[in-house]
């Protein structure tokens, strides 16, 4: 399966009152930038990262949206979302992000990436939107875009194709992780077989089936 990189986004220091970082900084900001970056352990080279107590880390290093769930958003709240707009380090084309499976690997440029988590909406992002309301909305649409570990280090740069080099057989997705861990707890079990997934989700995921029971 190959998509592409629609753009590569970087951060920019953000100072607003929604900025959950104490400093009242953030890097939901980012912009499309030409050329390679390189994609190092931790991140983009350049990427500025405001909370990193809840960003950036080895399961978080990448943050990918997909561009034709950005139109749908776009279409829903009616406004332009330029790339970069959800907060994401690679905008893509033609992957189906939300059906991506919890470990599986992405070759883009020269580097070799694993699909991690999804992510989880916060009050920063429904600042930077405006929108007092995003988080439920953005919550009950469950695309969330998906965190990838950086496995290979090397090069991504707008237009690289995005392969699909290997899907674990588990299946368990990140629409799934993410509808399991909001909405539809029914689904938490699934999570126990997702062996890459962050160890403390699972345990989250552990600890709810145990409540529950």
């Amino acid at each position: 399966m190959t998509g592409r990189v629609a753009t590569v986004n970087l951060g920019v220091v953000t100072e607003a009152e929604w900025a959950g970082d104490a400093s009242g900084r953030s890097g939901i900001d980012k912009r499309p930038v030409d050329g390679p970056v390189p994609l190092l352990a931790g991140g983009l080279a350049g990427d500025f990262i405001g909370e990193r107590a809840h960003h950036g880390g080895p399961d978080k290093a990448v943050y990918a949206y997909a561009e034709e769930d950005a139109a749908w958003w776009s279409a829903e709240i009616g406004r332009a979302i330029r790339p970069g707009g959800f907060g994401e380090n690679l905008t893509t084309y033609a992957v189906d992000v939300t059906g991506a499976v919890i470990g599986e690997l992405w070759v883009i440029g020269t580097a070799v990436l694993q699909v991690s988590m999804p992510r989880t909406p916060c009050t920063t992002f429904a600042g930077f939107w405006g929108m007092p309301d995003l988080i439920r909305r953005f919550t009950v649409r469950a695309t969330p875009g998906a965190y990838l570990r950086v496995l290979t280090e090397g090069e991504v740069g707008a237009g690289d194709p995005i392969e699909v080099v290997d899907r674990p057989a588990h299946g368990v997705t990140i629409g799934e992780v993410f509808r399991a861990t909001s909405l539809e707890p029914e689904l938490l079990p699934r999570l126990l077989d997702a062996e890459d997934l962050p160890e403390r989700i699972r345990e989250k995921a552990r600890r709810r089936l145990a409540s529950r029971t």
